[in-house]
């Protein structure tokens, strides 16, 4: 008879590994937040003092599958901007710097050293040094190719799990706001910031990475985000294991477009009539306010990052039920096979007390066929132990399989992780 445990040769130990795709979908209105449900969660821990009671404002927003407040909503991903130190918005508006190093800027802008660490961090993490500048295509030295103005789709991990799969991405974006007004003729405002778009729509993709495709010093695998209409024509990068894509906002917005709406930096304020006290950008007409802001880079500059996410997420993806981004994400499966065999003469016997009598003899089936009765066992969970006989893990068989002096069996255990 076997003994109780019987030892794995190396030779019956094999190590592989697959990939497990998921298909994931983000619906337009998930993101502007146009349905009933908050979708949308904001974290307005930015407070400054200026017109009226001040401005509040996030540093990112959060994108969710549901009403953000229901227990089972599932947070998909975060939004950002920010804007290159170096870039000539920051040095249009940059005064100085005062005694303790921080930069210091003109009272029309707002949260510009926030948008400039929103830059740093995200080139910290994905380049490897906080003064780098990101580029499309990836790496490229062009000046016009560099991104000064950067909108940055963080997924999370549930979403994006070991990494996107290469060339699946796929996003739906309004290169143009909604015209407020045609200049050559006094007719009443109508704000571009709140209006979603409804023409000028685009597909953007990685299609073609795997042929192109970099590596950031600590940002894992890049591919570059192209039009579908025009691949040649580069808007951003997407870091595959990072979960993360970076838009060129000059590339992917109409910035030489007009920009009008209330916003809570400190802008033009109205002295009468029916926006008076509010705070804004742009204005109605040719002839009033400031006719000339633009979305690139006034409101880059004046407007808080909730009012440049809130523009971005309401106006520009969409506020239908279709869907404005998809790809596929990549979970890596590494599993150990173990190879356990039994021969014919091995484990026919069982350890239940109930096999044997008090004598230790076999309880036959059928009392008649004593002399022609076989042992014979059923089989129904396999375990494997240490060189100490400490049990480590337990496979369970779906069914019992009866074992014999006639069968040799190989039972094949999967140990994932």
């Amino acid at each position: 008879m076997a003994g109780p445990y019987k030892s794995i040769n190396p030779s019956d130990v094999r190590v592989t590994t697959s990939y497990l795709n998921q298909l994931v979908d983000v619906v337009a209105q998930d993101v502007s937040s146009s349905a009933s449900a908050s979708t949308r969660r904001q974290y307005q821990v930015f407070v400054t003092g200026g017109i009226g009671p001040g401005v509040t404002s996030s540093l990112f927003q959060t994108v969710y599958d549901q009403d953000f407040s229901l227990q089972t909503s599932n947070p998909m991903f975060d939004l950002t901007v920010g804007i290159f130190s170096g870039s000539s918005t920051v040095s249009a508006c940059n005064t100085g710097v005062d005694t303790n190093g921080k930069l210091l800027f003109t009272s029309r802008s707002l949260m510009m050293r926030e948008k400039i660490a929103n830059y740093r961090q995200f080139a910290q993490l994905l380049l490897g040094d906080a003064d780098l500048q990101f580029a499309s295509p990836f790496g490229d030295t062009t000046t016009s190719n560099k991104m000064n103005h950067a909108l940055f789709i963080s997924f999370k991990r549930l979403f994006h799990r070991d990494g996107i799969k290469r060339e699946t991405f796929a996003m739906k974006f309004f290169q143009t706001g909604t015209m407020s007004f045609r200049e050559d003729q006094l007719q009443p405002k109508r704000p571009t910031l709140d209006f979603p778009s409804q023409s000028g729509s685009i597909i953007f993709t990685d299609v073609g990475s795997s042929q192109n495709l970099e590596k950031a010093q600590s940002g894992g695998t890049v591919g570059n985000i192209v039009a579908a209409t025009n691949t040649s024509r580069n808007v951003g990068n997407i870091f595959y294991q990072q979960g993360i894509v970076v838009l060129d906002l000059d590339k992917v917005i109409s910035g030489s477009q007009h920009v009008s709406g209330t916003i809570s930096g400190l802008a033009t304020t109205t002295t009468g009539g029916k926006n008076a006290g509010q705070v804004l950008i742009g204005s109605g007409t040719k002839h009033s306010g400031n006719e000339a802001a633009r979305y690139i880079p006034d409101l880059m500059i004046s407007g808080s990052i909730d009012d440049i996410v809130n523009h971005i997420a309401s106006c520009r993806f969409g506020s239908d039920s279709t869907v404005s981004m998809t790809f596929q994400n990549e979970t890596v499966i590494n599993s150990t096979l173990y190879f356990c065999r039994a021969a014919p003469d091995e484990f026919n016997f069982s350890s239940n007390p109930t096999y044997t009598d008090g004598n230790g003899q076999i309880n036959v089936v059928d009392a008649g066929q004593v002399n022609q009765q076989k042992p014979f066992s059923f089989v129904t969970t396999v375990g494997l132990y240490n060189a100490q006989e400490a049990l480590l893990a337990v496979a369970k068989l779906s069914r019992p399989v009866e074992k014999n002096e006639e069968k040799d069996i190989t039972f094949r255990v999967r140990l994932d992780f």
